[in-house]
């Protein structure tokens, strides 16, 4: 039953085809807009979209409804290549983004997903890519791609249950690490831009640099509480490999990817060592909060230069990454950007940064809350490495029939 058939995507397809390419006019509430830019590591980030409104998204889905079940993949730019397997019922429309909708007769939806992430698919189609400065895919290249595939229905089922086994755990840890790091966030506006904090009906309040602050607390520069850029990877002492993290490798709150490679054929940016409880912010379009704060980093792990690594001398550093990630912090940051066409701060604008410093016992009981919270999140963040490194070993071999799935029971669904 692991027999492999050839046909084209368009023949397992009841549709390929892809979103507007059209610019509808954004709104402040109404539909989100799903670009390349929201789809990373198999998710759709909403917080990030566009929103566009009814009639604007009423034209988008006369053309493309993505529904549950369908695959989205980025078929245009940087991250050609990118995949989601649509999960959820929330209507939205999609912008330079194709769309594969199963023929359920011939392709079980979640296969057709991962047959699409798989090595081979994607090193085959992204062969045939159009374009140097912008790669790109047609639709005509899309559905008349060849791809080999399990015919029979029951194989697909029982290999879609197997690597989404996978997918529900790292989903289910994710939402759990978002939780935790909701929690601490909360807290810390609660007790540190709101003053709400334990016993705070008995502080009075005084004026400050920045306005109106607890008694007890005071106003300082980033530079009294924390190093800027402490350590760098000197001459002569330079390791052989390196994790190498860049800019692009960075999110809000995350370091998506990381590079394994020897230091000589590191780019020459590849400077800065981190430790433990360093934060990092992206010097460059700081707008866009490419931020993360290292945990238990391996020896070796290195970040770009376009980094500010900013290293808590005499604050906790869990106080002080909730402090350079707030809206306010990112919006300083944003205004003292120099450059039209690259926008970035420089490691001043971040020693120069005024940071309210509260009491050492409110620093002390907020880290006690908060350092729990961390461990558990890095401890989750550690289990989808495994769980991603496992998933990721299996799917080609699954794919590929090279283990087979016939004495495996047949989910109920899927």
């Amino acid at each position: 039953m692991n027999s492999l058939v050839t046909d084209t995507l368009r023949n397992v397809c009841s549709l390929v085809t892809d979103g507007t390419h059209d610019t509808p006019k954004s709104v402040m509430n109404g539909f989100p807009l799903v670009k390349a830019k929201d789809i990373a590591q198999g998710r759709i980030d909403f917080n990030t979209c566009q929103k566009i409104s009814l009639e604007d998204h009423r034209k988008v889905i006369a053309r493309s409804k993505p529904e549950k079940g369908d695959t989205l993949f980025v078929n245009i730019g940087a991250s050609l290549g990118a995949a989601v397997y649509v999960n959820s019922t929330e209507e939205f429309s999609i912008k330079n983004v194709a769309l594969f909708k199963p023929n359920p007769q011939r392709i079980v939806a979640r296969y057709l997903y991962y047959l699409v992430v798989s090595p081979q698919f994607q090193a085959e189609i992204t062969s045939r890519c159009s374009g140097a400065a912008q790669p790109f895919l047609g639709l005509d290249t899309l559905r008349t791609h060849q791809i080999s595939y399990h015919q029979d229905k029951r194989t697909q089922r029982r290999i879609a249950a197997i690597l989404s086994a996978y997918d529900d755990l790292i989903e289910n840890n994710t939402r759990r690490i978002q939780i935790l790091e909701e929690m601490a966030r909360l807290i810390y506006e609660e007790w540190f831009v709101r003053f709400c904090f334990p016993g705070h009906e008995n502080v009075s309040m005084v004026e400050g640099e920045l306005g109106l602050i607890p008694g007890g607390w005071s106003v300082t520069t980033l530079d009294t509480v924390a190093t800027i850029n402490s350590l760098s990877v000197r001459r002569g002492n330079e390791p052989t490999h390196i994790l190498y993290v860049d800019i692009a490798s960075v999110s809000i709150g995350k370091i998506d990817n990381v590079q394994e490679i020897s230091f000589i054929e590191a780019p020459g940016r590849a400077r800065r060592i981190v430790k433990h409880g360093d934060i990092i912010w992206s010097n460059v379009r700081p707008n866009r909060k490419s931020f993360a704060l290292i945990t238990n980093p391996p020896q070796n792990m290195i970040v770009s230069t376009g980094f500010t690594v900013i290293s808590a001398s005499s604050v906790p550093y869990s106080f002080l990454y909730h402090a350079l990630t707030t809206e306010d912090f990112t919006s300083y940051l944003t205004n003292r950007a120099k450059g039209a066409a690259y926008p970035a701060v420089g490691s001043e604008d971040f020693a120069n940064a005024k940071i309210i410093i509260p009491s050492s016992e409110l620093l002390s009981t907020f880290d006690e809350m908060a350092e729990p919270m961390q461990k558990e999140k890095n401890f989750l963040l550690e289990k989808n490495v495994v769980l991603n490194r496992t998933r990721d070993l299996l799917l080609p071999k699954l794919i590929s029939g090279e283990i087979d799935v016939s004495n495996f029971d047949e989910p109920l669904s899927h």
